[in-house]
């Protein structure tokens, strides 16, 4: 295996430095955007430390597994992710004969184009260690579609599931039948999400979007911290041709008086969530500004972070080991760090910082299956669900800076309605050769059409097709094994969700 490198530690003095140049690059903020206190908490109502949030195995008893087998085939049944009616009238409707479960629980709600379900699950696992019962909610799922609702940091029990289904099922029939369309796929799984939080009961309930803000079935909750990670162009046909359309779209999540955490954004993006929050008269904290990255090095298994939080420059985090690759994941980690810390009440007058252990603790603590995941030994096996250029480049970054490949083959199986030259030509620097497949998905681009588009971008020599994905991993790894045994070769499997979800069953990690 080729194990990361490491790097050379930097001395505060650096530290400093550093943090300055970022703050120096930022746009002045308007002074009267402090962050105020906001968000409330509870103490856990069950005790003990949180499970490791790992994608969960088919259930054991055949019952559960069946019932579960069923409950997903009636949502299939329904409006996939994909086909939308842009409006929360359906979800409100679900919700109001429900009795507003959203309510029960305050939320940090999660938009942007990447990055969204790694800092949930950060922002998760800093509330889990300060004693708080949480309640997650993300998409898609990698492996299991129990993973999208989590209670404490486990994905919620396919019994648990199966009931919650089962409880809300007449409520959801009863809207069907009043409204000109049927609750979709994601409307039901969200109304399912708020009423388990509610019946957990969860202290606070980490919410990421399914797409944009504005009309996202989620975006019935009042939350009193948004988090905006990184924007950039997807589901362009849905949200807009720019960054600055999109960011007008996800704005829709800031609520009346709620604090901004804003991620580094490009310059239109901000502009627009910076007068959103003006008209909603919300507080903004800016990475680069109120809070960032103040160093960063490669550790065995990681990296090692100093993070600066929101109460100003007493507020460093030091010291704090985060088991994720990239330099995105760093950021993601002081973004989810700034959104707890806004939930707490510190920023501006509030000037403490959270105990520094807990910090370490939690982040030490993090899982993001399919996020620069390694999977195997001998030769290197890596899964990203990177699926969108963005993301794509980030990845390519993240790989590089962690592992010294000698020669790195792509695995890429990619959906049909995302931007797979981009996608492709952001990994064509790093890999020797890519080997194209498809997954299950009926969203899945055909094998062969993107192998076209990839013929274009590598050259005809670097590119194999093997349109299905077993056949494709084996191909990759025996590309990888033609190196010699010490040479560091590596495979690198991308492009979907599904596609790492499929590839990490078949590698034996499910």
């Amino acid at each position: 295996m080729s194990e990361p490198r490491p790097s050379d530690r930097h001395d505060a003095s650096e530290s400093d430095d550093t943090f300055a140049e970022i703050v120096d690059e930022a746009t002045q903020r308007d002074p009267d955007l402090a962050v105020i206190e906001a968000g409330s908490r509870t103490l856990r109502t069950q005790s003990g430390p949180p499970v490791s949030d790992a994608p969960p195995a088919t259930p054991e008893d055949p019952e559960t597994a069946e019932a579960l087998r069923a409950v997903e085939q009636e949502l299939a049944g329904r409006w996939g992710e994909t086909k939308l009616e842009p409006s929360v009238t359906r979800i409100a409707a679900l919700m109001d004969v429900l009795g507003e479960p959203q309510r029960a629980y305050p939320s940090i709600h999660i938009t942007g184009t990447n990055g969204k379900t790694s800092t949930a699950r950060m922002i998760e696992a800093l509330l889990n260690a300060f004693d708080l019962r949480t309640g997650r909610y993300t998409s898609p799922h990698v492996q299991s579609i129990t993973e999208r609702i989590s209670l404490d940091g486990s994905p919620i029990a396919p019994e648990r599931f199966v009931e919650t289904y089962e409880d809300i099922k007449p409520y959801v029939e009863m809207v069907d039948a009043q409204q000109p369309y049927r609750l979709s796929f994601f409307e039901v799984l969200t109304g399912m999400a708020y009423a388990a939080f509610a019946d957990a009961p969860v202290d606070v309930a980490v919410i990421e979007v399914g797409m944009g803000g504005t009309w996202d079935a989620t975006n019935v909750i009042d939350a009193n911290v948004a988090v905006v990670t990184p924007i950039s162009l997807d589901h362009t046909d849905r949200l807009g041709n720019t960054p600055a359309e999109i960011a007008g779209e996800k704005s829709g999540i800031i609520k009346q008086g709620a604090t901004v955490v804003l991620a580094q954004q490009p310059v239109d993006a901000a502009q627009v969530m910076l007068k959103k929050a003006v008209e909603a008269d919300a507080t903004v904290a800016r990475e680069g500004m109120e809070f960032g990255v103040v160093s960063r090095e490669i550790a065995v298994g990681g990296q090692l972070l100093t993070l600066r939080g929101l109460g100003g420059p007493a507020s460093e985090y030091t010291d704090v080991f985060l088991p994720l690759y990239g330099a995105h994941q760093a950021h993601n980690a002081a973004v989810a760090l700034a959104a707890v810390e806004a939930f707490f009440g510190i920023g501006g007058e509030q000037t403490r910082s959270l105990d520094i252990d807990a910090i370490r603790t939690a982040f030490a603590s993090v899982r993001s299956p399919g996020r620069l995941e390694v999977v195997r030994s001998s030769p290197t096996v890596v899964l990203d669900a990177a699926h969108n250029p963005a993301g794509a480049r980030a990845t390519a970054e993240g790989l590089s800076e962690a592992f010294g490949f000698s020669r790195l083959i792509g695995v890429v199986g990619a959906s049909d309605d995302k931007d797979v030259r981009g996608l492709l030509e952001a990994f064509e620097p790093i890999f020797a050769e890519v080997v194209v497949t498809q997954n299950s998905s009926a969203r899945a681009m055909d094998a062969d059409a993107l192998a076209a588009v990839a013929v274009e971008v590598f050259g005809d020599e670097r590119v194999q097709v093997e349109p299905r994905l077993d056949d494709a991993l084996e191909a990759a790894i025996t590309l990888a094994e033609e190196e010699d045994e010490y040479a560091g070769a590596g495979v690198l499997v991308t492009g979907s969700v599904i596609t790492v979800g499929e590839a990490r069953l078949l590698l034996g990690r499910g």
